[in-house]
């Protein structure tokens, strides 16, 4: 999903240069214990009320944390951090509070007639300390998106922001230090002269009850590795290429208009833009047209104060090192805003054609405002060429026929899917967000969120007498004639053959 800082020292020895003992990590943890340890199991109302603080503390401090992010990213729209973050944050944080009571409720399930007259139930219980790794591109709705789901669940939660927003990670900090005990929820940040890279290792490798990682496939392999030491699950949203498939009849300038929102929305960097677009052969021409006229309606040029820059300057220089590559291997740019001035950080986005397969823009998730055209011949060919790549973590399809659309969605695989839209999906509070394979493992969000930071703990409840007990040893003769033959009985239909006459 986005670049984070635990790769390099992933896989260090403990005695290589740059790694540190953080015991504030040791010890915030150790405080998040015993909170949980003191009240394991709070209430519906009382998981509201905590949910609550969080939604006014976002409301009131909301221009704050746009403005730390904006300057975190040297230019990034206050608006387009209302609607892409503080928007859905609180959405989803009312959404978890109108269904908590119907989600915490013990489920009744079957028992079958040999453990009558048992009952059986599944109950949801906290975990406990939950650990939550944030990234730089959105960094408050995923922090407070995680947050609200293990809340909402009974936990208490450790957060560790990226050490590249750190205007954002100071005024969150202080945020959640104002609205929680800190036996409750903690922010934690390296300190000065500590090494962001040992610091996150360190973060990965607490014994959690449960770890949630945002970021980029490479890196969540190393921090699943990291949980494992302490067989800690863990939740990895990642990333990956989210292909467009155009269908022949699409409407080609409403599938343009939508697909350049969600690719320039945030410069690109989200983990469910789109990265690749596959549309029939021959209407390369007419899509870069209307997607040009989209760019422009929006925002003019690429120096608009409504477009964000790119977050990272080593970001910025490898999106361009792709696109020059490209462009030597024989692509062709086509730009939808004019440049933006040399000093200034945002990035003019472009539409690039006869990219080679094995150019680094098709290999790896492009994470900025470059959007490369496939042309295909057939609607079974475009589907084989999704196929033969990693499954990601969104699909978009634009199609007018709704046959071919259930077609599509049977021969395909992703996380999510948007039909005739892009990014909207990951906004429904009640879907379920993340990847499979290499573009991530869990879901969180609704009540998947919830049932992801819960123990679903199995209950049965037996009466004084059981049907089970009549199998109970002694067997054969030694248990009486009647007893060894209503035993056999009992098997012989336990395992579907006829009694014997």
């Amino acid at each position: 999903m986005s670049v984070h800082s635990l790769p390099a020292a992933a896989n260090a020895p403990d005695d290589a240069p740059g790694r540190h003992d953080f015991p504030a990590l040791t010890a915030a943890l150790a405080g998040l214990r015993r909170g949980f340890a003191a009240d394991p199991a709070p209430g519906a109302a009382r998981r509201r009320e905590h949910l609550a603080a969080l939604a006014d503390a976002l409301g009131r401090h909301g221009d704050a944390l746009a403005e730390a992010i904006d300057r975190d990213f040297g230019g990034r729209p206050a608006r387009e951090t209302e609607l892409l973050e503080l928007f859905p944050s609180l959405e989803g944080i009312a959404y978890a509070r109108r269904h908590l009571a119907a989600w915490m409720r013990p489920r009744r399930r079957r028992v079958g007639m040999w453990f009558w007259p048992a009952r059986a139930q599944v109950r949801h219980q906290p975990l406990g300390v939950v650990g939550v790794m944030v990234p730089w591109n959105y960094p408050l709705f995923l922090a407070v998106g995680p947050l609200a789901a293990a809340l909402a669940a009974g936990n208490r939660v450790l957060i560790k922001c990226s050490e590249h927003t750190p205007a954002f990670a100071a005024r969150f900090a202080e945020l959640i230090a104002a609205t929680f005990a800190p036996d409750h929820v903690r922010v934690v940040r390296e300190g000065e002269g500590d090494d962001p890279l040992a610091f996150a290792q360190a973060f990965a490798r607490l014994p959690f009850d449960h770890l949630l990682f945002t970021g980029s496939t490479a890196v969540g392999r190393r921090v699943m590795a990291a949980a494992a030491a302490n067989l800690t699950p863990v939740t990895l949203e990642l990333g990956g290429k989210s292909p467009v498939l155009i269908a022949p009849g699409a409407d080609l300038a409403l599938a343009a208009a939508r697909i350049v929102f969600a690719k320039l929305a945030n410069a690109g960097q989200s983990c469910v833009a789109p990265d690749y677009v596959l549309l029939p052969r021959g209407q390369e021409a007419a899509f870069i047209a209307h997607a040009r006229a989209a760019a422009q309606r929006l925002y003019g040029d690429a120096s608009s104060p409504d477009y964000a820059a790119i977050a990272l300057d080593a970001h910025r220089r490898r999106l361009h090192g792709w696109a020059e590559a490209a462009e030597a291997a024989g692509a062709a740019r086509h730009p939808l805003l004019p440049e933006a001035p040399a000093a200034d950080g945002r990035l003019a986005p472009a539409i690039l054609t006869g990219v080679p397969d094995e150019a680094a823009l098709m290999r790896e998730e492009i994470f900025g405002p470059y959007l490369p055209l496939v042309p295909y011949e057939r609607h079974e060919d475009a589907l084989a060429y999704i196929n033969r790549r990693d499954r990601p973590l969104a699909l978009y399809l634009f199609d007018p026929d709704p046959l071919r659309v259930r077609a599509t969605l049977d021969a395909t695989a992703s996380g999510g899917v948007g039909v005739n839209d892009c990014l909207l999906h990951v906004g429904v509070h009640d879907l379920p967000f993340g990847g499979v394979g290499p573009s991530g493992m869990g879901r969180y969000h609704g009540p998947e969120g919830f049932a992801a930071f819960s123990q679903v703990r199995a209950v049965l409840r037996q009466g004084r007498w059981s049907s089970a007990s009549l199998l109970h040893p002694p067997f054969g003769a030694a248990g009486g004639a009647w007893r060894d033959r209503l035993q056999r009985l009992i098997l012989r239909l336990m395992l579907g053959r006829p009694p014997r006459p």
